[in-house]
């Protein structure tokens, strides 16, 4: 793979600021169209860049690497800058001809952002009105949103679907819901634009040929803790809540493979294109692990026993989010292919296990 060279100009219309080309280019991708992808340099958005450079598309990384790794843009261009810089944003897409963008670049943590609430809503809310702006200054037509089923906060009925009431209890839903709420708006203003947000249930497993998984400094997923902590590199994993009405006591979450999700973003663009038609969409399979369930399966997994402390409920977590993700199956055609949990953290596992090896001196 190509690294990146830095560009010292800062005059978009010469250079990109940052820019490489990756291992995957070839003839088809470099004719493709050219696809805006906001935090592309991170976990989720790596995955789909992926899919898009072996589509035949270019994608166009924006990313300021705040969390988000170089290396993992494996095809398309990276430009490392700020979203909350609108001038070069702006310039970006009229340089490259963008028409549609898929927007990633997002603070993600629920306990941050109940101590940190506008830290979220200046980042996730803020900087995607400055995006939409651009998007209609330059005539972008499709928009795709990573968003989240945290919009729910504590649902009436599980498994979830789109119509449920939308109640976020942490800052990190509200602040995603509010640019849900830019987006309808925004897409029943301007007939030329239309929109799919993508809610999110928890996201997990890694690229099955080794080339991408997490990547954090500070991890907070419950299975990438749960794997670093059978690979020594904590000593112990805590379980926040055990008094859930629940079979085991912990809260329940629908896991759902990310190149499974990935593919679903293809998939919505596609729509997008074909039926010019703002749609929302969950994603996620319909079952639901404790997280009981993924401590021992992890166990089982790797066959490495660790320490499991358990504590009392973080504040902003919900009891039960399964989805209901018919329409994503009905809608778009989307199969998911990689459900069996002992094979999601299998492939984490050898992610993990590669990463390891690689900070080991």
């Amino acid at each position: 793979m190509v690294r990146p060279e830095l560009f010292q100009s800062p005059e978009l219309d010469e250079n990109p600021l940052f820019s490489y080309t990756g291992g995957m280019k070839d003839e088809k991708t470099a004719a493709g169209e050219n696809i805006l992808v906001t935090g592309g340099a991170g976990y989720i958005g790596s995955h789909v860049v992926r899919d898009l450079g072996e589509q035949g598309y270019r994608p166009i990384v924006y990313d300021n690497l705040s969390s988000g790794r170089a290396e993992a843009v494996l095809c398309g261009e990276l430009i490392r800058a700020d979203i909350a810089d609108s001038g070069l944003l702006c310039s970006v897409i009229r340089r490259y001809k963008i028409k549609s963008v898929m927007h990633f670049a997002a603070f993600i943590q629920v306990g941050e952002s109940v101590s940190q609430p506008l830290k979220y809503y200046e980042n996730n809310s803020f900087n995607c009105l400055r995006l939409l702006q651009c998007c209609l200054e330059t005539g972008v037509e499709n928009f795709i949103f990573s968003s989240t089923a945290a919009v729910y906060g504590l649902p009436d009925r599980v498994p979830v679907d789109e119509k449920a009431a939308l109640l976020p209890i942490n800052p990190y839903g509200s602040s995603k819901l509010v640019s849900e709420m830019m987006l309808r708006d925004t897409a029943a203003a301007n007939p030329g634009f239309r929109y799919a947000a993508l809610r999110y249930f928890n996201a997990v497993g890694a690229d099955r040929l080794g080339r991408l998984g997490q990547d954090y400094s500070q991890p907070t997923h419950l299975l990438t803790l749960a794997l670093k902590t059978a690979l020594g590199q904590f000593p112990s994993l805590q379980v926040f809540g055990t008094d859930y009405q629940t079979a085991d006591g912990t809260a329940i979450r629908d896991y759902i493979h990310v190149d499974d999700l990935a593919s679903a973003h293809l998939l919505a663009l596609e729509f997008l294109k074909k039926e010019k038609k703002s749609r929302v969409f969950n994603c996620g399979y319909g079952r639901g692990y404790s997280v009981l369930d993924v401590i021992n399966a992890v166990k089982r997994v790797t066959g490495m026993d660790f320490k499991v402390e358990l504590t009392g409920r973080r504040p902003g977590d919900p009891e039960n989010l399964v989805a209901d993700a018919g329409l994503l199956r009905d809608e778009l055609g989307w199969t998911p292919r990689y459900h069996d949990l002992d094979e999601i953290i299998r492939t984490a596992w050898n992610w993990e296990k590669k990463l390891a090896a690689k900070h080991t001196p």
